[in-house]
């Protein structure tokens, strides 16, 4: 007897170390190291969409040319657009735009492959506050940026998108000109 209580036992904790699951790992579109810049954006973020595949919790990685993956153990901080939202509201502290701007963005692709590159894809509307509809400017951007293999630089990646999308937007807010900047 004291055999099979022994046996079940074992047989028990095995069964229990083989339903551990990895823990759940959480990333940011906000770099550790804060712009240098504080105080409130001077660029209103009206809205910001994007492709509902990829606005979970969970970060989705294109695997070949037709499918995704969503990976269970690696998070967004929170929905991929409010990520978004706070990484943009950090970048675009003190831009100082000559006039007061809302803007809202519509995602049209964000791509991540690890080993190979972090895409985004994405047009965006700036309009004088106050002033309804009546657009500034509308553009897109598309940036695109060589992405390691581990997820962790690919995140890098991404947050290397959304600061140079965050300097395009600036440098639209602070001219004149009413066409859209080039994407460095």
């Amino acid at each position: 007897m004291a055999f099979s209580l022994k046996i079940t036992l074992v047989t028990a904790l095995l069964l229990l170390a083989a339903c551990r699951s990895e823990p759940i790992q959480f990333h940011t579109l906000t770099p550790a190291q804060p712009n240098g810049a504080s105080g409130v954006a001077d660029i209103q973020i009206e809205s910001i969409t994007v492709p509902p595949q990829v606005d979970r919790p969970q970060i989705v990685i294109r695997q070949g040319n037709a499918g995704l993956a969503i990976l269970e153990t690696q998070w967004w901080g929170a929905s991929l657009s409010e990520e978004l939202r706070s990484a943009l509201v950090d970048q675009l502290v003190n831009s100082n735009p000559q006039r007061k701007v809302s803007l809202r963005l519509d995602v049209q692709r964000f791509d991540s492959i690890p080993g190979q590159y972090a895409l985004i894809d994405v047009k965006w509307r700036l309009r004088k506050l106050g002033e309804g509809d009546a657009a500034l400017i509308t553009c897109r951007s598309t940036l695109q940026t060589p992405s390691g293999t581990s997820i962790d630089e690919l995140v890098v990646a991404h947050q290397n998108n959304v600061k140079r999308l965050a300097a395009t937007i600036s440098q639209a807010t602070a001219g004149t000109s009413k066409s859209c900047p080039a994407t460095k």
